[in-house]
């Protein structure tokens, strides 16, 4: 069986008489981008400064490919690149000079760091301003920079704090690319709060509330949770919330106005039938009919509350 690149037992920290998180478990076995996903305070951060060796839990072991960070902490973070939400940048040298500096601090031999630098910086799509300091490029492109430091190795994970936090629409879409390009080689763990950051970019998720693992599978798994719940109905004329609530299996009507109502129902897959059948029975006159799905900020909420009432 192959190993997994990242395997985490019974992590916890406590800073004081808080604990940030408590007795996570949690393996990473295949290539892809993995969002670590959770609201501020979630424990994310203390969860990625561990995974990095920055931290050490106050109980509990990380593996990386199998090496406990602990015993051979060197060797496991040769493995790894990792981009903190405010990327490492000697701003007063050049992106080339910056770089080379990082292949150093890597233990790159001296007579490859050059073909390193090259393939970073080919790889990040910022070959054209490698003579150009960091304080002069604009923040996307300083954080492509950030993202070539931490692959300039060619680590088999790299772990990404928030990378298009702060950007501008198009800047976000570009690092969003950027990251699904150099996950065809490595697994990459992208640590956001924004649940649309999951969507665009990630294959699996791995959320956390108040320290805890609430969810942990496929973007496809969670997915289903936003599974229909309700109908919205539009209507040529309007109908009272009483007959609807008549209707089997109808759970609740709520009525929008302007002739619509939201329908919440136990089975949305029998219930379009059963409305559209009834609309031509009673002369409703329906004009449209929509599933509605649950918003990723309701399942968001949803999960946590499930974790914490266990």
């Amino acid at each position: 069986m192959k190993q997994p690149i990242i395997k985490a037992e019974q992590l916890s920290h406590r800073y004081t008489a808080q604990w940030a998180i408590r007795d996570i478990d949690f393996e990473i076995p295949v290539k892809g981008i993995y969002g670590l996903l959770g609201s501020n305070g979630s424990g994310k951060s203390t969860m990625m400064n561990i995974l990095c060796g920055v931290l050490k839990p106050t109980k509990g072991d990380v593996f990386i490919n199998g090496i406990d960070i602990r015993k051979d902490a060197i060797t496991a973070k040769s493995l790894m690149g990792f981009l903190p939400q405010r990327p490492p940048l000697h701003i007063d040298l050049t992106i080339e000079e910056y770089l080379t500096h990082c292949a150093g601090l890597r233990l790159i031999p001296r007579k490859e760091q050059g073909r390193a630098v090259d393939k970073a910086l080919d790889q990040c799509g910022i070959t054209h301003f490698r003579k150009r300091l960091i304080r002069n490029l604009s923040g996307g492109y300083q954080q492509r920079v950030g993202i070539a430091q931490a692959i300039i190795h060619n680590p088999q994970l790299v772990v990404l704090d928030e990378p298009t936090n702060g950007l501008d629409p198009n800047q976000i879409v570009e690092i969003r690319n950027l990251v699904k390009q150099i996950a065809q080689e490595r697994t990459v763990i992208l640590s956001t709060h924004m649940l649309s950051e999951v969507q665009a970019a990630c294959n699996y998720i791995l959320m956390l509330a108040e320290g805890r693992v609430v969810f942990s599978g496929s973007v496809e798994e969670f997915d289903r949770y936003a599974a229909p719940g309700t109908i919205i109905l539009t209507m040529l004329e309007p109908k009272g919330v009483e007959e609807l609530k008549r209707l089997p299996n109808v759970v609740d009507v709520e009525s929008l106005g302007a002739a619509r109502y939201r329908v919440k129902v136990g089975s949305v897959d029998d219930m379009l039938e059963t409305i559209i059948g009834q609309s031509v029975h009673n002369g409703w006159r329906l004009k449209e009919i929509n599933a509605e799905k649950n918003s990723m900020d309701t399942i968001f909420a949803e999960l946590s509350k499930k974790q914490i009432r266990s």
